[in-house]
């Protein structure tokens, strides 16, 4: 809904104090907090969301559902980590590819953190066979690539971002004019709102209108994985 607020200072509050307290007796003693300020209007703004999605593109999802759709679950995984503690400490949705199942899947992402808040679009982390692919559709449509990823293309606040190669990776040639975008390992935009701007009125319709600008480089990024737009 137009002008609908989706977030309060509340969520930023309980990330902070989460931050400080990041053990499991402390979580359960205020799951209640979690549920109405982080995770049930996390759940809403997905739903919201729906319809601008929609128009961007038929075949990205918004779940709202609270287990296994859009949004991020707050339990971090600590299995083959040395950092022990048990959650995260932001708020994460992925509008993902109705093709994928994963965070490494192209999508539209939304990130809410203290001192943190930021849209993205793109792929983060594609696996090898998806990253040479990727890789190939930069050095044989450098055209298509140079338009979507264009300052002009990304909007004022829009940037590129992400880890990269140091050297070139093999079988690609190190004098191809794109070569520091070819040895990118994630290949996303970003823009940055502040805390109020998440708080305020219309933040679902900045989202969008951000989603939007990003668009084409999504779209030339699904097509690169060989997925419908």
């Amino acid at each position: 809904m137009a002008g609908m607020v989706y977030f309060t200072p509340a969520l930023f509050g309980f990330l902070r104090e989460l931050e400080a307290n990041n053990d499991r007796d402390w979580f359960a003693a205020n799951k209640a907090r979690y549920v109405a300020d982080v995770r049930d209007p996390m759940l809403d703004f997905i739903a919201g969301f729906a319809p601008h999605l929609e128009q961007i593109s038929g075949r990205y999802v918004a779940d709202p559902r609270p287990n296994g759709g859009s949004l991020f679950r707050i339990h971090r995984d600590i299995r083959f980590s040395k950092d022990k503690r048990p959650y995260k400490t932001n708020a994460g949705a992925q509008f993902r590819h109705e093709a994928a199942r994963d965070a490494h899947a192209p999508g539209f992402y939304l990130h809410l953190e203290p001192g943190g808040v930021f849209a993205a679009s793109g792929v983060w982390h594609p696996d090898g066979p998806a990253l040479a692919r990727i890789r190939d559709a930069i050095a044989r449509d450098s055209a298509g690539w140079r338009r979507v990823t264009s300052a002009k293309a990304l909007g004022p606040t829009g940037e590129l971002a992400g880890e990269s190669l140091k050297r070139p990776p093999r079988g690609y040639d190190p004098e191809h004019p794109l070569i520091e975008d070819i040895k990118r390992k994630d290949f996303f935009a970003l823009a940055r709102f502040s805390e109020d701007d998440a708080c305020g009125p219309g933040f679902v319709d900045d989202f969008a209108a951000t989603c939007q600008t990003f668009a084409p480089l999504t779209r030339f990024l699904t097509r690169a994985l060989d997925l419908p737009w």
